[in-house]
């Protein structure tokens, strides 16, 4: 079979990246590249060819899924990786997967070149392997390699690139039928990948030209001259010694952790009722943007006040940094509107959940007049404001699922206050 032929990239849908779903495989090393990718310290032998001047790589297999961010940082962890040099081998993948794992390449200022790693017969615990050239990176494989600060791309490899697409319809793509979120989730990612391009230096061509290439055509190759010409290769060796970084002047600031857990079962089709610790909570998750620009996501809560007036309302964010030495702008306090009706929130939390990701924390008492508005006009929604030191961010919540959900609550809070009310006559009884 042809490797043109096999799946290549599939794009993010419902804010979570579709897994490649690539033909059964028929050799060992077919299946390897349609596996989730995998990461290995090789070093070259065999001793006797190479001696003191053995060269050691990262060897990245198979297909980029949502998670492969997240086990390449597990790899790196506790490992000297920074200025070494990882060979993809690599069908392509999740278009966020890809984003994700570039951007965590680049903070560790690596070499990135395409090859394939052969395994040596092991001779006890001294594992080598050879590095063969004739290899494939394919679809969003070809993104990730512009996270490299150095890139080469041997003549003997191949880049394949085509357009993204939704994963579940790329068999039959003219067929298919596309709703109005579909069209946004392409459009949004095509714009990260755009975005992503020119933050690593690479030209904007590479990604016009995959634009060009249909779901039901083969994937297209790059020549040699358009492998330069967009930057995918800028070095003649891809063991060439990097540079001594220059001290930097900037100190490192570790913000506070925060250890704020959003509630399961959380989504983001419509407002939903669920159940923490047996106490009902009417909430809604929500992506945060910028500009257009996805840079996390919230949730918004809504539990049982002390009275029947009130409503306690909670609001976590989780926002992503490219650069863990700077500082969170906190929030100074979240504004919810409904109508003519507003309430504020107090800022009671901010700091770093993970490298990189941050998450902001309010909470205050709401009154339950101005949420009972989503209920009684239809068409009104919830304005979120999230009010920061330096910038603010303001989004408008839709009240799809709220009517339906909002009974429950008030059914579950009219069953909390008669509790208390029993306990409040049990302990004035008791002092009696």
């Amino acid at each position: 079979m042809s490797r043109l032929v096999v799946a290549g990239a599939a794009v993010a849908c419902a804010s979570l990246a579709a897994l490649l779903n690539g033909p059964v495989a028929s050799t060992d090393a077919q299946s390897s590249r349609v596996s989730p990718m995998h990461f290995e310290f090789r070093r070259e032998g065999p001793p006797e060819a190479c001696g003191d001047r053995c060269r050691t790589w990262i060897s990245a297999s198979g297909a980029i899924s949502a998670d492969t961010a997240r086990d390449f940082e597990n790899f790196a962890r506790g490992r000297e990786l920074k200025g070494m040099t990882i060979v993809f081998d690599s069908v392509g993948g999740s278009v966020v997967g890809a984003l994700a794992l570039g951007r965590s390449i680049r903070r560790l200022d690596m070499t990135t070149t395409v090859g394939k790693t052969v395994p040596l017969p092991s001779r006890g615990k001294d594992a080598r392997a050879t590095l063969s050239l004739d290899a494939s990176c394919e679809s969003m494989c070809a993104f990730v390699l512009l996270a490299g600060t150095r890139r080469y791309v041997p003549p003997e490899a191949t880049l394949l690139v085509h357009q993204i697409w939704l994963g579940d319809r790329r068999d039959d793509a003219i067929a298919a039928s596309y709703t109005a979120e579909d069209l946004m989730i392409v459009q949004r990612d095509i714009g990260r990948i755009a975005q992503y391009t020119v933050e690593m230096g690479g030209a904007i061509d590479l990604l016009e030209t995959a634009l060009r290439i249909p779901p039901w055509e083969p994937m297209r190759a790059l020549s040699y001259d358009e492998i330069q010409r967009m930057r995918l290769s800028t070095i003649e060796n891809a063991f060439e010694r990097a540079p001594a970084p220059e001290p930097s002047v900037t100190a490192s600031i570790q913000p506070t952790t925060v250890a704020v857990r959003a509630a399961g079962g959380i989504s983001e089709r419509g407002w939903s009722v669920i159940d923490q610790s047996g106490q009902l909570i009417l909430a809604r998750r929500h992506p945060m943007t910028a500009e257009g620009e996805e840079i996390g996501s919230f949730d918004i809560m809504f539990a049982c006040g002390d009275s029947p007036d009130t409503f306690i309302a909670t609001y976590i964010d989780r926002r992503r940094s490219r650069d863990v030495n700077r500082t969170v702008d906190p929030l100074k306090e979240v504004r919810l509107s409904i109508g003519q009706r507003s309430a504020t929130l107090k800022a009671s939390a901010v700091g770093a959940t993970a490298a990189y990701q941050h998450t902001n924390f309010a909470t205050g008492p709401v009154p339950a007049a101005m949420v009972r508005v989503m209920v009684e006009n239809g068409s009104r929604t919830l304005t979120v404001a999230a009010i920061g030191t330096e910038a603010d961010t303001i989004i408008r919540v839709g009240n799809t699922g709220f009517a339906q959900s909002f009974p429950q609550l008030t059914t579950n809070c009219t069953k909390q206050g008669r509790a208390r009310n029993l306990r409040a006559s049990v302990i004035e009884t008791g002092q009696q």
